[in-house]
């Protein structure tokens, strides 16, 4: 009885060093990356694989450059169109409880006001279907085009609505063609979700957002909207974003030009890969018929193999396939089904977000080093 008691204390005492020495390896990525790019400003990465108990968050850097203050791993970061993924998985929970079907036309989930401004410039509501925004299939052009920046670039404090930008879509040109036409990825079509989502709950999207995706039930107390929400009390600071080529910081700005849907949240490297773990773990959305559409690209007459489901790219890492979005601030989160990991990685400098590629490449290495020495 003793020996076996002396042998589980070893086990014990020796999965927690193998843990530790993994970890250590993959400190050493980011610090390695970092060294050879500190241009970057900063690199943060959580790695969540529960079933080979790994969860692990490191980073790199500075929070705020200007300042010379260390970054944490544990410190929040605006996610922008990483956001997609969750605006789709909103939207198939509520088909999950049957009160939309993403097979129905939008015009029975928007407002006359929305429906009024898309149909005097021509778009056919009753042939666009909900899916067809979640695959950007609608036809639907986008208003956040390099005109656009430039405009935020000279008027980075200006509070825009949702409103605003779809009116600044019609605006921007005419439709791209009829749905399933063309492949055209449009922060537009994730306005309208939002806008669905708010029709159909009849709650703000944020709060609608928070209760279906089940933020308490998962323990996700650091990821908010910001400026549409409060931010939670013992939340971190948000850290510093950068585009070096316009000389922005993120906060220097106000987030709405990028808040109803196409972009918004606020999270950790931690909250953002269990949201994706979680998800494609069946923990968010039951129904394995539901959560598999997800992840359905909807084929467009342009030919173009775009390899994106509804609200997520598909694609692989070192041959591994992968599931998840990447964002504009050179954020990303991807999940692994062959290897049942999730991994988030933030660069802090958009101009360095080829980065991502980088660091998702050498963690896949060393997770799969672990998996085959192990």
């Amino acid at each position: 009885m003793l020996l076996s008691f002396l042998m589980l204390q070893s086990c014990g005492t020796t999965k927690v060093e193998n843990s530790k020495k993994n970890y250590a390896k993959y400190q050493a990525v980011i610090d390695s990356i970092f060294q050879a790019h500190p241009e970057s400003n900063g690199i943060m990465v959580h790695i969540e694989a529960p079933k080979k108990e790994i969860s692990w968050s490191g980073s790199v850097g500075y929070s705020d450059v200007e300042n010379k203050i260390k970054l944490t791993p544990d410190q929040p970061a605006l996610i922008a169109s990483t956001i997609k993924t969750y605006i789709s998985a909103t939207i198939l929970r509520l088909q999950e409880q049957n009160k939309l079907d993403i097979d129905e036309p939008i015009k029975k989930h928007l407002t006359n006001k929305t429906i009024n401004l898309f149909e005097s410039d021509g778009y056919d509501l009753d042939s666009i279907k909900i899916k067809h925004l979640l695959s950007h299939t609608s036809g639907i052009q986008d208003y956040a085009n390099e005109e656009y920046l430039d405009w935020v670039d000279n008027n980075q404090k200006h509070r825009w609505t949702r409103d605003e930008q779809l009116e600044l879509t019609i605006k921007t040109g005419d439709r791209l063609g009829k749905p399933e036409d063309v492949f055209n990825y449009a922060d537009a079509n994730y306005l309208l979700c939002t806008e669905i989502i708010e029709n159909t709950t009849n709650k703000p999207f944020y709060e609608s957002i928070r209760e279906l995706l089940k933020y308490e039930e998962f323990g996700f107390l650091n990821t908010w909207f910001p400026t549409l929400e409060s931010k939670p009390k013992q939340t971190k600071p948000l850290v510093h974003q950068y585009w070096g080529e316009k000389n922005w910081d993120s906060h220097n700005q106000d987030i709405s030009w990028d808040l109803y849907g196409g972009g918004g949240i606020a999270t950790t490297t931690k909250e953002l890969a269990q949201f994706s773990y979680n998800l494609f773990n069946n923990k968010i959305i039951k129904n394995v018929n539901t959560l598999n559409l997800i992840s359905t690209p909807i084929q467009t007459k342009d030919g173009k193999d775009n390899k994106y489901g509804l609200g997520l790219s598909l694609g692989e890492v070192n041959g591994y396939t992968s599931y998840g979005h990447g964002g504009f601030w050179g954020t990303v989160v991807l999940y692994f089904p062959q290897l049942d990991t999730s991994i988030a990685v933030y660069i802090l400098e958009r101009d360095k977000g080829k980065l991502r590629k980088d660091v998702l490449e050498a963690l896949v290495f060393e997770l799969v080093q672990k998996e085959y020495y192990s």
